[in-house]
């Protein structure tokens, strides 16, 4: 399927047009069904985003909000996507969402990821927005090139929920959403910046195996054509 490239001059005019797009999603499937729902992912690209978005006025109080995958360390981590949302998405007019962490102090990852399957089993599916990111090899979520799950993480007959991935390059194990769980989102983003990852997603593209470049998966099988969100 497709992907619909939206393109604009600079990070910050890319931060603004995607919240409003995201906002106006959130609060239109709360004033329709009582509620919403967004993934998203961490790393430093979507700070602005998620600034902008907080700043976006809806009630928040009816909106989910998880992470499309998290490595296993706690909050306070400097490499916590949790910590991430929490100081960059989870203030302003958003400080009343609620937030569904896929970290849960446990003796495992494994234990961690039945209780975050469990935790995001009490969102509606499917989700209302997913945002993505994606890696210089083609990586998006935690469905790493090589990963230990990553054909597990892949099939669209794994169940929703949340798996543990660890692969070479990914550091400490990860946490992350099925592929099952993200690829019917009623509006699915993916956010790049930088001529480099513009370049990924154009090999991205082209004929090859998904388990070389996992973006692939969501370009070709998601249920609505990803939405490319970049700026140089």
């Amino acid at each position: 399927m497709s992907a619909i490239l939206h393109r604009y001059d600079n990070g910050e005019m890319l931060a603004e047009a995607l919240a409003d797009a995201v906002g106006a999603r959130l609060g239109a499937a709360v004033n329709s069904r009582g509620g919403a729902s967004i993934a998203v992912s961490g790393g430093s690209t979507p700070k602005a985003f998620f600034q902008a978005l907080s700043k976006r006025k809806l009630d928040w109080a009816k909106v989910s909000v998880t992470l499309v995958d998290e490595r296993f360390v706690p909050p306070e981590s400097d490499r916590s996507n949790h910590g991430l949302v929490a100081a960059n998405l989870l203030k302003n007019w958003a400080v009343e969402a609620r937030f569904v962490p896929l970290y849960h102090n446990s003796s495992s990852a494994e234990e961690a990821a039945a209780k975050a399957s469990a935790a995001t089993a009490d969102i509606n599916a499917p989700f209302d927005v997913v945002v993505l990111g994606m890696g210089t090899d083609g990586h998006t979520a935690s469905f790493f090139p090589g990963g230990t799950r990553l054909e597990e993480a892949l099939d669209p007959a794994t169940p929703r929920g949340v798996i543990t991935m660890e692969a070479d390059g990914a550091g400490e194990t990860r946490l992350t959403l099925t592929f099952s769980s993200l690829q019917d989102a009623g509006y699915l983003v993916l956010h790049i910046e930088g001529d480099a990852k513009k370049e990924v997603l154009a090999r991205a593209e082209m004929p090859g195996e998904e388990a070389e470049m996992p973006i692939r998966a969501v370009l070709r099988r998601a249920a609505s054509p990803l939405q490319v969100y970049w700026a140089p």
